[in-house]
């Protein structure tokens, strides 16, 4: 694109008529996380400054029109609401359904968007492969870590599991700490071998990881490199995982990979950026949902694993409107050619902040059950 090109949409929001307006904001967004950006600097990126066009507010339906709240919703993400005692004693609960109640494999939810994301999971350890799992926060992709590790477990299935640690993994050391391809030959060495010392070497710590995993091989080994908050990966480490991903044993592929990280990490491995399609040919890419049609069935699942009958506890309204208050319409479109977007919010991290403040609202005016007003208030709450 010409500096005149991309004048015209800075200063005046006219956007070339060639190219569609979604390819060049992808290219846009995969440039800017390509040297070192992460979501926060794109957040508000093409954000209109002006309302919706009144054609677009008509012809939209109530459940796409912009909320008042939008904003209240969208921060619903991010604000922890814990259920206090109060609540539990009024609602008979003996256990927290929203906090550290991931115990057993039974407690996991399972829509069949999940089903499908857990046995892609689970396929890809078993059999090979390189994977990408995306989600917004709190869109359940640790749980279904947690899932594959506890399936592992109870079958004993002959799959080491190599995790490096991600404690303040950033795409640089400006902010943070970056997971190199040298850590994560390290992570692999001594997961296989925990008396082993890595060597020092770029390539004698390479060969010595590769003759690691082709005895452990040998012995009906499989072994899976799970690494979590990888939009936090550098480019030059997602890179390399192609290297990682082709080590062999004669025909017989060595390592598995499976990234787990936000929306960051898929426009980091975007087509349109150059600088990692070598790895975006190898990857499969996969993306958690938000619950939408399936919360009533999520929060029965939720009840039931504590023993209490959601019927009794929840009014009808209550559903409709977690459902609207998760919901998040912006206006898009250049001018003249503006439509509403609708994105939902609608994750299991959200729906539990969301319910717990309702039934904490609850207590405090004497409800018995949980209606889509007290709903409301817990977003303002």
């Amino acid at each position: 694109m010409s500096q005149g090109s991309l004048a015209q949409i800075i200063n005046h929001d006219e956007w070339p008529r060639t190219t569609e307006r979604d390819v060049i904001t992808s290219q846009i967004k995969a440039f800017v996380f390509a040297h070192g950006g992460h979501n926060g600097h794109i957040r508000n990126l093409f954000k209109e400054e002006s309302d919706v066009a009144p054609s677009a507010k008509t012809n939209a339906t109530p459940e796409d029109r912009p909320s008042t709240n939008e904003k209240e919703s969208a921060d619903m993400l991010l604000r922890k609401h814990t259920l206090t005692a109060d609540a539990r004693r009024k609602f008979k609960i003996a256990r927290d359904p929203f906090t550290d109640e991931m115990t057993c494999d039974a407690d996991v939810f399972l829509s069949d968007d999940i089903r499908y994301v857990r046995a892609t999971i689970r396929q890809t350890a078993k059999h090979g492969g390189m994977l990408a799992v995306i989600g917004e926060s709190g869109a359940g992709k640790s749980t279904l870590r947690q899932d594959l590790i506890e399936w592992i477990n109870v079958n004993h299935e002959p799959i080491t599991v190599i995790e490096p640690y991600v404690l303040g993994l950033e795409d640089n050391d400006a902010k943070g700490k970056m997971l190199k391809s040298i850590d994560i030959s390290a992570s692999i060495i001594t997961t296989i071998d925990p008396n082993a010392k890595p060597k020092r070497g770029g390539e004698a710590r390479g060969h010595q990881m590769h003759d690691l995993l082709k005895a452990s091989a040998q012995t009906g080994r499989r072994h899976v490199l799970i690494i979590e908050e990888a939009h936090g990966l550098p480019i030059p480490t997602l890179k390399h995982l192609k290297r990682f991903f082709e080590l062999q044993d004669g025909f017989k592929k060595l390592l598995s990979i499976v990234l787990i990280g936000q929306t960051e990490l898929g426009w980091k491995l975007s087509e349109s950026n150059p600088e990692v399609r070598e790895v975006v040919q190898r990857c499969e890419t996969i993306t958690l949902p938000p619950l939408d049609n399936h919360v009533e069935a999520y929060l029965r699942h939720k009840f039931a694993r504590v023993d209490v009958n959601f019927d009794s506890l929840f009014d009808a309204s209550a559903v409709n409107e977690i459902r609207h208050r998760l919901r998040h319409a912006e206006a898009e479109g250049g001018k003249g050619n503006r439509a509403v977007k609708t994105t939902s919010l609608c994750y299991p991290l959200a729906v539990n902040n969301l319910v717990a403040g309702a039934m904490n609202e609850a207590v405090k005016i004497g409800a018995p059950r949980i209606t889509g007003e007290l709903i409301a208030a817990a977003v303002r709450a």
